[in-house]
C-alpha cells in the first residue's frame, strides 16, 4: 500500500521529512511506499484522516483535541519532546499588561485552533479568566506584528522565526513564555484502522520522524535555508528558531495524555469545543482489547 502522510509548514518534523527519503526507506523495508499530501492548515488534519485523504499527520497540541470533539476517530502515535522556546505571547515593551490576568478585555492575535489556543486558554484559565468571554481572540495575519507595534491590538502569539525577528527588532517583550504554561509538543496521529491493523507501519513512520529530526538537528543552517526559501524570512532567524527545537520524538505516555486531557477540559469550559473529550480514547487498542501506550 501507499501510506499518505500529511505535511504542512507548521509541523517542522513533517516539513523536513517530506524533503528527505526516510519515510520511503522505512516503509520499503515493509514492502510499502510513502506519499506526501501538502495542505496549509493543520487544524484540518483530523478531517483529512477521516476522509481518507491522508493516513498519518502531525500538528501541535490543539488540533487532535478538536478532531476528537468533532467525532474524528484518531489515534496518537508519537509526540515531540517539549518545545520551551518555540513561541511566546508578546506585548509592547511599555504595555501595561504584566500578567495573564491583565489580559482581561484585550485583543489577542493568535493562530486560532493551533497550540497557541492551548497556550492562551490555559494561561487565562489559571488566572480565573475565560478564553471565550474575557478576551477578543482574532486570527493572526501577516500584519499582526505591525498591528501590535501600532497599538491596534494588545498582544500577539509569535512563533519560530517570527518570534526571533520580533525580539531581535526590539520594542516588544514576552508576557507569556510558552514553557511557563504548556509543554507545547508536536503531536503525531493516524487513522485508527492503520494504527491498530498495521502497527508496524506506524512504527516505521515514527522511526522516519526521528531520522528527520536527527537530520535537522545536524544540519540547522541547511534546514534554515530550505525554510527561508520556501516560506520566506531571514535565514539567520530561521536557524536561531530551529536550533531552539528539541528534535526528539517520544512515546505517547500517561503524562502526555494527562496534558492533553487538561487542555480538553479547559477548552470545554471556555466553549472552544462543544463537548467533553476523553483523550485516552485516542489510543490504539490491542487485539486483546487493552490500550497500548
Amino acid at each position: 500500500m501507499t501510506v499518505t502522510i500529511g505535511v504542512h509548514n507548521s509541523n517542522p518534523t513533517l516539513y523536513y521529512l517530506s524533503r528527505l527519503d526516510y519515510a520511503q526507506e522505512e516503509l520499503a523495508a515493509l514492502g510499502e511506499s510513502a506519499a506526501f499530501h501538502p495542505y496549509t492548515n493543520g487544524v484540518r488534519t483530523g478531517e483529512l484522516l477521516t476522509d481518507g485523504v491522508i493516513d498519518f499527520g502531525g500538528t501541535g497540541s490543539t488540533p487532535p483535541i478538536t478532531a476528537q470533539a468533532a467525532g474524528h476517530d484518531i489515534v496518537y502515535t508519537a509526540v515531540s519532546s517539549p518545545r520551551p522556546d518555540h513561541g511566546a505571547l508578546l506585548v509592547l515593551a511599555d504595555s501595561p499588561h504584566e500578567t495573564a490576568a491583565d489580559l482581561k478585555g484585550a485583543t489577542v492575535h493568535l493562530a486560532i485552533g493551533s497550540w497557541q489556543t492551548h497556550l492562551v486558554a490555559k494561561a487565562l484559565d489559571a488566572a480565573g479568566l475565560s478564553y471565550a468571554t474575557d478576551i477578543t481572540a482574532e486570527r493572526s495575519a501577516e500584519d499582526s506584528e505591525q498591528r501590535l507595534r501600532a497599538g491596534e491590538i494588545d498582544a500577539w502569539v509569535a512563533q519560530g522565526p517570527h518570534l526571533v525577528a520580533a525580539l531581535r527588532t526590539g520594542g516588544v517583550r514576552v508576557l507569556l513564555r510558552t514553557a511557563d504554561v504548556i509543554t507545547d509538543r508536536s503531536v503525531f496521529f493516524a487513522r485508527r484502522d492503520l494504527a491498530e491493523q498495521r502497527p508496524e507501519i506506524v512504527a516505521a513512520l515514527v522511526r522516519a520522524l526521528q531520522r528527520a529530526d536527527d537530520w535537522a538537528a545536524a544540519h540547522p543552517r541547511e534546514a534554515a535555508a530550505i525554510a527561508a526559501e520556501h516560506q520566506g524570512g531571514d535565514v539567520d532567524d530561521w536557524e536561531t528558531a530551529l536550533r531552539a527545537l528539541p528534535w526528539h520524538i517520544e512515546d505517547v505516555t500517561e503524562v502526555f495524555l494527562a496534558e492533553q486531557q487538561e487542555a480538553a477540559d479547559i477548552f470545554v469550559r471556555a466553549g472552544f469545543i462543544e463537548r467533553a473529550v476523553t483523550v485516552a480514547d485516542a489510543v490504539a487498542v490491542a487485539v486483546a482489547g487493552e490500550h497500548r501506550p
